[in-house]
């Protein structure tokens, strides 16, 4: 990570800026051991046990659609279910390290898609509870909506006490980019982190 310019020229990236931090979590601070195609596989499983024609193959499209077919807690449950085992057996990536290296901060929080339960138990696995503020772990179905729509990024904002226009959102995907812009915080991928 760079404190004042990178070599094109474009304003680098500085943390003194920010009075939080909030990281997503699968991707960012850990890799989630999940095969994503078979919690697919298993949420189309739910569309036809419930004689449902799932409208498309995308598993967050299969969850955002369920709230319209009257199955949205268990197709949410099938996709926790996978991803509690997937934090347990989780990889701790670089970031993660550092984080977990540089001890507690009150202003640090986690935003993720995953939901809040595998979120705790993959941040309790690598040991990261004792560097960040508990209250301040966010999954999916911890808001009404979930990223990219902003709710669940302004609420770890608003449970660290930081306004959205002072916190940094660090994350590794176009959805997390697209989060951090309709939240109105600032964002970095996490590799300008590990430069």
């Amino acid at each position: 990570m760079t404190d004042d310019a990178d070599l094109s020229g474009q304003p680098a990236l500085r943390i003194a800026d920010y009075d939080a931090i909030v990281y997503d979590l699968d991707g960012t601070l850990v890799d989630l051991a999940v095969d994503w195609d078979a919690v697919a596989e298993a949420v189309l499983d739910v569309y036809g046990e419930h004689a449902v024609k799932p409208p498309t193959g995308d598993l967050w499209g299969l969850l955002g659609a369920a709230d319209e077919y009257g199955i949205r807690e268990t197709v949410e449950a099938t996709i926790a279910e996978y991803e509690r085992a997937g934090a347990r057996n989780s990889t701790l990536l670089p970031l993660g390290t550092r984080l977990a290296e540089a001890g507690h901060s009150a202003d640090v929080g986690v935003c993720s898609l995953n939901c809040e339960a595998a979120c705790r138990v993959a941040i309790e696995t690598h040991g990261l509870d004792a560097a960040l503020d508990s209250d301040a772990v966010v999954g999916r179905d911890t808001a009404e909506t979930y990223k990219p729509e902003p709710e669940s990024l302004l609420a770890a904002v608003e449970r660290l006490g930081a306004a959205p226009d002072r916190t940094l959102f660090v994350g590794d995907s176009e959805r997390d980019a697209v989060t951090a812009k309709l939240a109105g915080t600032g964002y970095a991928w996490v590799s300008e982190f590990l430069d």
